[in-house]
């Protein structure tokens, strides 16, 4: 028996996962504590506001989240290339991210301008709520270069497994932006109202400020000399395989953030209250969404300096520590959402006679909250392998297994459900959950499959001179 325990013991990753996961769990939850306060702000501020907020939040990520997505797989090059000991790629990595973050920034902001309004349209929400929609949209698509910049120079700490800066910088970007969000959409301190307008624009100069804090860290005279942060050549090889590996592995994250999209979208043609509803009850469901993220991320940057080294058995036991440790936090949101959801929806409801007008919204919230309960323990572990194949490279099939779920479990059936046999929001709930049942079941399977034990996304011949 003590025999069996300590082979455990020594196979066992807690201590490794917990120094790289943990400030990434940290780090998404400075983002998500910014992004709770704003929809709390926001709720309190009028019911427009927070209908409006998510829709236009999450239409706002979807090319953000695509593009970030590419530019921060430079995460796992620079785990790779730290794995086999190939330190002077780390720098020309990170600026090929920093040139197609740049790029794709300003992409986004010329874009948005154009798809801004038909998009809302077609959304077809109450016209008050729509020119809300397109203000918030706006705004936040005009400031992504510096959501893109953050992406790509975070993964120059999170790829070495050196993830405490990101913590803190996260941490200092949330310190400044509550007190500034809270100024801009009430009119405090001597700042104008400026409603959702004012929590759209204090996201973007916390954005600008974590880049900065990022850049003022990362480009030094001793990064240069160990890693050639100061390359700023574009490096044809590596630019290119980022966008072999990275594309598919972006558009992952995308196509789940457009099934959410699309849900979102739809589920605002029923009515106000009940689109007010999911978006506070997506913001709460974000308390045990985000540190997923962030174990995610962390057990991408383990695998890849695992197979870096050629030794995916660490990779493999890292995957079931951090498990271990996410399914522990998973069941303490669960038996919060399922035994007090009220407590915690309260913190969306005004005080006074405005109060009556969310009664409706907390009824209805209650059911969701137990509905979320039930799978985001499934959501867990889908992010959990998730990571491990992307930070193998085998993005190819996450991209395709991703899109074919999103489209027949997901967008098929709430649309089909709520436009011909008008189901109400429940089912659209009920779909959710199909969907992240499902995502769990397909990421399992590839991940006991094994084929990620043998890939690489770096070049062959980095791997092969390390040794």
């Amino acid at each position: 028996m003590m025999q069996a325990w300590k082979r455990w013991k020594n196979r066992s990753r807690y201590r490794e996962v917990a120094t790289v996961c943990f400030p990434l769990v940290m780090s998404m939850a400075a983002i998500t504590v910014m992004e709770f306060t704003d929809r709390v702000f926001l709720s309190n501020y009028s019911m427009d506001a927070i209908a409006a907020a998510t829709p236009a939040g999450i239409a706002a990520l979807l090319p953000m989240a695509f593009f970030g997505g590419v530019a921060g797989y430079v995460s796992v090059f620079i785990a790779q290339y730290c794995g086999a000991g190939a330190y002077e790629r780390v720098g020309p990595a990170l600026w090929q991210g920093i040139y197609f973050g740049l790029v794709s920034g300003f992409v986004i902001a010329i874009f948005s301008s154009l798809i801004a309004q038909p998009l809302f349209v077609f959304a077809a929400h109450a016209p008050d709520i729509r020119n809300l929609e397109e203000i918030y949209f706006k705004i936040l698509c005009r400031g992504s270069v510096f959501y893109m910049g953050n992406q790509a120079l975070s993964g120059f700490f999170a790829g070495r497994g050196i993830t405490r800066p990101v913590m803190i910088i996260n941490a200092m970007g949330m310190a400044f932006n509550i007190p500034l969000d809270y100024a801009l959409i009430y009119g405090a301190w001597g700042f104008p109202e400026l409603g959702i307008s004012g929590a759209a624009i204090a996201t973007v100069a916390s954005w600008g400020l974590i880049t900065l804090l990022f850049s003022i860290l990362i480009f030094t005279r001793e990064n240069h000399r160990r890693f050639l942060v100061g390359r700023r050549v574009f490096d044809s090889i590596i630019f290119f395989r980022l966008m072999r590996f990275g594309v598919p592995g972006a558009l992952q994250f995308s196509i789940d953030i457009f099934a959410f999209t699309f849900f979102v979208f739809m589920v605002g043609r029923i009515g106000k209250h009940e689109l007010a509803v999911t978006n506070i009850v997506i913001a709460i469901n974000s308390l045990s969404f985000m540190p997923a993220i962030g174990f995610s991320y962390g057990i991408s940057t383990l695998v890849g300096q695992a197979l870096g080294r050629r030794k995916p058995d660490e990779g493999r036991a890292a995957v079931w520590s951090a498990l271990h440790i996410l399914l522990i936090y998973t069941l303490v949101m669960d038996l919060l959402f399922i035994f007090a959801p009220g407590s915690v929806l309260a913190l969306f409801i005004p005080s006074g006679q405005a109060a009556s007008d969310y009664a409706a919204v907390m009824d209805t919230g209650i059911i969701l909250l137990r509905i979320v309960a039930v799978y985001i323990c499934m959501d867990a572990l889908y992010m959990t392998f998730s990571g491990v194949l992307k930070g193998a490279g085998d993005t190819k099939f996450i991209m395709w297994s991703i899109g074919l779920v999103s489209l027949f479990v997901m967008i098929l059936p709430i649309y089909i459900g709520l436009k011909f046999f008008h189901m109400g929001i429940f089912y659209a709930w009920i779909c959710v959950l199909l969907f992240i049942a499902s995502l769990f079941m397909v990421s399992s399977f590839r991940y006991m499959q094994g084929k990620w034990q043998k890939m690489l996304v770096v070049e062959q011949e980095v791997v092969m001179i390390s040794k």
